[in-house]
């Protein structure tokens, strides 16, 4: 499709782009997450055999009861609970709610003490619904209950059946459980938080009770417990936590036969993890991490009482412990099974047959390129029951590229309450296929030239081999051709407003390609053509992003091929019209000599002698239809490669009638193994010489890059990053030369990544190491240049 549309070039702005979110659990504890969205379902209780919170609060009596004691709400608990003129209290509420209706919470805090007595049915449950305070509720503070000053039992469930809550905070004083369901049937908990106070108590021979995506914070131990003869409990995807002596146990079961303890992030601080004691057979005690270590990091002055999971004697009839991973930190035992403690997982298994798949090791593990293995990712029992298809924070499974699946299933679940989703994608060369030629036309439904100002939508996913799904990124080699004006072109998610940034520059009447990876939104790209004149546009593709692939690795920037030299080749002469040049990449410069899928250089054609273009491609395959470089006559071009490698080469077709020379530098390598994984980012401008740039270090005033001088530049906070993909581009150089790109604090390499002539304009994709948060570049000219840095992405650990 191509829209065209008059439109101003923006002018140049700096872009600020916040990369992460932190979840920040209780002591201290930050878990790094890419939020951007919440989708939280109502399938809590699907996979438990229960109904599905909310399920049926339509039926029956029907309808919704309204709480909202906001100033303005006109609320009175002597009314009816209408949206016009709902309660004050949650009580009033509560004391007339009949099966199937929803008593609907509005924000803000509720200082009463709630004791629910009245039932629904199993085919009306009564479901009392708070609203969130996780981003889906933009400048809501979400519905709080209870008060810390209280000394009574701060949310009581006594007698009564078949009820459902959902986002509700809720607090009390120290010495009464915070929640407690006495003698209850058929209730759920959904996305509530407990401060204050003793936890979650279940007890009075209640059964069927599910308490899932909930969050301990500042309570006093145990956390959760479940006694009293009760049955059938599920807990699952909780942040169990209780901070303060003298008790700190996480989970505690007690004569509480056949509960499930599934997916489960606790933290017990010298106490015991998760305990079951009495007549509790019957456990399924699965996906739990379980860190009872001081404060999280550190190893307990008394360890005896820290044990991981502790099975008493009469609770290990038909229990079952696997696919939890213990923090060994503490020093206490990971295990203890009737009475015997265990040291280590295998002697657990060996004696019990319990945790086959259980790990003693870290539950957190930093990330970066020494970082140990990390048990929880992509580890867990899909199939254990009461599992639920989100997480704590209502995100679906993510398939780590960096780690091999060996859960259940699908094999992506991660063991405890929280998905790691900060993994990234990973690399699948393909083509070089053609998917956008405006000439044909490929990718468009009539042959024409894009319109000043206009923009091409081209579909990327599901078309030649590129999955209908799951595609972050796409990698394509772009040629604009035949401009009738000067312009620059920019490539951007589908969707979004055209950015800051530039991919190619030209001006009147020239060829000129590059190579742009750019992120994928809603299965399409876009072009904008930041020019008064048409142009023609052609894109091949040569590979995508996604959850399964090759991963990359950073290597040099070091040159394989200079057919001057000879270096790469057996003597230096230059390579023949339509003449071909092999080049071995596997075994050479760091590369392995074996497990490689495919190789990204700086390829640079000079001293060519007819008009022409490079192709670039698998070895032993047949030269495709599409181009990699396009020159002129007498012209040096450079342009960033990726290529599929095969038999360990790949090669060069020279598609011209004239005799050129060829160099090759080597950007980095792709195979099936891996510590770092690619994120789409932007693109936004980090530095333009030609303006003031702020930054975290500080104002940059405009200025050029001088002669045979070096500039530094930030590539921003970027957590664990190895590598950067940048677009960058050099204007207004005063005299002939070369741009090299390096990773801060190396030395300059003999490699070029731009190659330009007095007074052009000229941009090249650079896949280049950050060391420091910073990578460099040298100004290889005996005149000043303007310099344009535009990031698209990284690769992080």
């Amino acid at each position: 499709m191509i829209r065209s549309a008059l439109r101003p070039i923006v002018s140049g702005q700096r872009r600020v782009e916040k990369r992460h979110l932190h979840a920040k659990v209780p002591g201290g504890l930050h878990i790094s997450r890419i939020r951007t969205a919440l989708a939280v379902g109502a399938t809590l209780l699907g996979t438990v055999g229960l109904p599905a919170v909310g399920a049926g609060s339509a039926a029956a009596a029907g309808g919704t009861l309204y709480v909202n004691n906001a100033a303005g709400a006109n609320c009175t608990d002597s009314g009816s609970g209408t949206q016009a003129a709902p309660f004050c209290t949650i009580a009033a509420a509560a004391a007339v709610v009949q099966p199937g209706q929803t008593v609907a919470i509005g924000d803000g805090v509720y200082a009463e003490s709630l004791t629910i007595t009245r039932s629904g049915t199993a085919a009306a449950p009564i479901t009392f619904r708070g609203t969130k305070n996780d981003g889906s509720n933009p400048g809501g503070s979400g519905t709080r209950i209870g008060d810390w000053s209280h000394t009574v039992d701060g949310f009581v469930v006594k007698g009564a059946d078949h009820l459902r809550f959902e986002n509700l905070n809720i607090s009390t004083g120290f010495q009464k459980p915070t929640v407690l369901v006495d003698g209850a049937h058929d209730v759920a908990f959904d996305n509530t938080t407990v401060s204050g106070g003793n936890g979650i108590r279940i007890t009075n021979a209640s059964d069927k009770v599910v308490y899932g995506r909930g969050r301990f914070g500042y309570v006093q131990g145990p956390a959760v417990t479940v006694d009293g003869g009760s049955t059938n409990t599920v807990l699952t995807t909780n942040q169990v936590q209780a901070n303060y002596v003298p008790e700190m146990t996480g989970i505690l079961l007690k004569d509480a036969p056949n509960t499930v303890v599934v997916a489960n992030t606790v933290y017990s601080s010298c106490f015991g993890g998760i305990v079951l004691d009495g007549a509790s057979a019957g456990a399924v005690i699965e996906n739990n991490v379980v860190n009872t270590a001081k404060n999280m990091n550190a190893a307990c002055d008394n360890p005896a009482g820290a044990t991981g999971i502790s099975v008493g004697a009469n609770a290990t009839a038909g229990t079952k412990i696997d696919y939890n991973l213990i923090d060994p930190l503490s020093g206490g035992a990971p295990y203890s099974w009737a009475g015997t403690a265990f040291a280590t997982q295998s002697q657990l298994t060996a004696n019990t047959g319990q945790g086959g798949h259980d790990f003693v090791d870290l539950t957190y593990v930093p990330k970066g390129p020494n970082a140990p293995v990390d048990h929880r990712i992509d580890s867990a029992d899909e199939t254990a029951p009461g599992m639920l298809p989100t997480d704590l924070w209502g995100a679906a499974p993510v398939d780590s590229p960096t780690v091999t699946n060996t859960g259940t299933g699908s094999g992506t679940r991660d063991r405890g309450a929280y998905e790691d989703l900060d993994v990234g994608s990973a690399f699948t060369p393909a083509g070089p296929t053609r998917l956008l030629d405006t000439r044909a036309p490929i990718g468009v439904p009539v042959a024409q030239a894009v319109a000043p100002y206009g923009t091409v939508d081209l579909p990327v996913t599901g078309v030649a081999g590129v999955p209908a799904s799951g595609v972050t990124a796409v990698t394509m080699n772009v040629t604009v051709t035949d401009p009738q004006q000067d312009g620059h072109l920019t490539v951007y998610p589908h969707g979004d407003e055209a950015p800051n940034s530039s991919n190619l520059n030209w001006v009147a009447g020239r060829t000129i390609p590059n190579l742009v990876t750019v992120p994928v939104k809603d299965g399409k790209v876009s072009f904008f053509n930041a020019s008064g004149g048409t142009v023609h546009l052609i894109a091949d593709l040569e590979g995508y992003y996604s959850p399964k692939g090759s991963l990359f690795h950073a290597q040099g920037p070091t040159r394989l091929l200079d057919t001057r030299a000879p270096i790469g080749v057996p003597v230096a002469q230059a390579v023949a019209p339509y003449g071909t040049v092999d080049l071995p990449i596997t075994g050479v410069a760091g590369v392995p000599a074996s497990g490689v899928t495919a190789v990204t250089m700086n390829v640079t054609v000079t001293d060519p002698q007819q008009e022409g273009h490079l192709t670039v491609y698998p070895h032993g395959d047949e030269a495709p239809n599409s181009s990699n470089l396009n020159w002129v006559a007498g012209r040096t071009i450079p342009n960033l490669v990726t290529v599929p490698v095969k038999d360990g080469k790949v090669s060069f077709f020279n598609a011209s009638g004239g005799t050129v020379h060829l160099i090759a530098d080597l950007a980095g390598y792709y195979s099936a193994e891996g510590k770092v994984s690619y994120r789409p980012a932007g693109p936004y401008r980090l530095m333009d010489t030609r303006q003031d740039i702020y930054s975290e270090s500080g104002m940059r005033p405009a200025g050029t890059v001088p002669a045979w001088g070096t500039l530094d530049v930030s590539v921003g906070d970027i957590p664990n990053v190895a590598a950067v993909t940048l677009n960058v581009t050099v204007t207004e150089p005063g005299a002939e030369g070369h741009l090299t790109v390096y990773p801060h604090g190396d030395a300059a390499p003999n490699a070029s990544n731009l190659n330009f002539l007095p007074g052009e304009t000229i941009p090249n994709q650079v896949v280049v190491p950050v060391k420091d948060g910073t990578v460099s570049f040298y100004n290889a000219s005996g005149a000043p240049i303007h310099l344009i840095v535009d990031e698209f992405g990284y690769q992080a650990y």
